[in-house]
C-alpha cells in the first residue's frame, strides 16, 4: 500500500514552519528573461548556451543571485529577452535585451550580445553605482520553478497571475528564490524582501503594503541583505515599532556568542535610535524540506529572546 506523503507545502504550514530567517543571501540579482521550460537547475535550461552560462557565470560575484524570469502565462518565444541588474543598494544598474543563441559568437552582431553586456555591468558594478533610473520600479518575483518543486507551481502560478493583474509591467515569475516549502514566495526587488505561504489574495494585500511603506511581518521571511539572525532581528523590530518601510532599519553589527547573537539595529527618523537584540538558534524536528527531498532534514528557528530600544 502506497501511502500518500503531503507536498511540502502543505506540510511546512501544518507544523508551523518559522519563516522569519528564511531569506537567501544577496544583494545585487541578475535577471534574466527565458520563457521556459525550466530545467531544475534554472541555467542548464534549453535555449540558455553552455558558453553564455560559464560566461555569465565566471563575472557573477558572490552575493550576487541569477533567477530566470518570464511573464506569467503565455508568450510568444520570439520576442527579445530582456536582462536586468538590480542592486539593493542602487537600484537598477543596467539592462538591456538578448537573443536565443546557440553559443558566444565572435561576431560583433552576435544576438548573445545583451548577455555579454550583463556580464561586464556584473563585472564593473561597484557600491558607488547610482540608478539609471532615477524612480525605478520595483520587480515583484514569484517563484514559479515547478520544476525544481512542484509546490512552487502549484501555489506560484496563481499568486504570479494575481499580481500581473495588479502590477502587470513589475510582476515576473522567476526561478528557485530557495525555501520551497514556504510556497508561494515573493520577492520584492531592490529592496531584496522576501515574503512566505502567500495565496493570491493574501499576496496582492502584502505586496499593496510593501509599496506603501509598510513590511507585512506576518508572511515576512526575512531581508536577503542579512544573516539569519539579524532577519529575525528585523521582523521583530518591525512588529514592534511598525507599520514601517524596507529601509526603517538597518543592521550596524551582529555577534555571535556560542549560538546566541547579539544584534544591533539603527532605525530611522520616528523610530528608535538604536536597537540590541537578542537572538537564538534552535532546531525543529527533522522533516522533508522539499517535495524532491528523499531524506529529512532540521529546519532550524531563530528567536528573539530580547528587544530593547535606546535613545542614543
Amino acid at each position: 500500500m502506497t501511502v500518500a506523503v503531503p507536498r511540502c507545502s502543505d506540510a511546512a504550514r501544518e507544523r508551523s514552519d518559522p519563516l522569519v530567517g528564511s531569506a537567501s543571501p544577496a544583494r545585487r540579482w541578475l535577471l534574466i528573461e527565458h520563457p521556459g521550460p525550466w530545467a531544475t537547475a534554472a541555467l542548464d535550461s534549453v535555449g540558455v548556451a553552455p558558453a553564455q552560462k560559464a560566461l555569465v557565470s565566471a563575472v557573477v560575484p558572490g552575493v550576487t543571485r541569477i533567477l530566470l524570469v518570464r511573464r506569467p502565462g503565455r508568450q510568444a518565444r520570439d520576442e527579445k529577452r530582456v536582462w536586468t541588474v538590480l542592486d539593493h543598494d542602487a537600484g537598477q544598474l543596467a539592462s538591456g535585451t538578448w537573443g536565443h543563441a546557440p553559443d558566444v559568437r565572435e561576431s560583433p552582431d552576435r544576438p548573445d550580445a545583451g548577455l555579454l553586456a550583463a556580464a561586464d555591468a556584473l563585472a564593473h558594478a561597484t557600491s558607488d553605482d547610482r540608478p539609471t533610473d532615477p524612480a525605478p520600479l520595483h520587480r515583484l518575483l514569484v517563484c514559479a520553478h515547478g520544476r525544481h518543486d512542484v509546490c512552487c507551481a502549484v501555489r506560484g502560478r496563481p499568486v504570479a497571475a494575481a499580481l500581473a493583474s495588479r502590477w502587470p509591467e513589475q510582476t515576473w515569475e522567476c526561478s528557485h528564490t530557495g525555501g520551497d516549502r514556504f510556497a508561494a514566495n515573493v520577492v520584492v526587488l531592490p529592496d531584496g524582501v522576501y515574503y512566505g505561504q502567500l495565496d493570491a489574495v493574501d499576496a496582492v494585500a502584502v505586496v499593496e503594503a510593501h509599496l506603501a511603506g509598510h513590511v507585512d511581518v506576518d508572511h515576512l521571511r526575512g531581508f536577503s541583505t542579512e544573516p539569519a539572525p539579524a532577519q529575525a532581528a528585523l521582523a521583530e523590530a518591525h512588529r514592534r515599532w511598525g507599520p514601517a518601510g524596507a529601509r526603517a532599519f538597518r543592521t550596524t553589527s551582529v555577534t555571535n556568542d556560542d549560538g546566541h547573537w547579539q544584534v544591533e539595529l539603527a532605525g530611522a527618523a520616528g523610530l528608535p535610535r538604536r536597537v540590541t537584540a537578542t537572538v537564538v538558534r534552535s532546531p525543529r524536528p527533522a522533516a522533508r524540506l522539499t517535495c524532491r527531498a528523499v531524506n529529512e532534514a532540521v529546519p532550524l528557528a531563530f528567536d528573539v529572546t530580547g528587544l530593547e530600544a535606546h535613545d542614543a
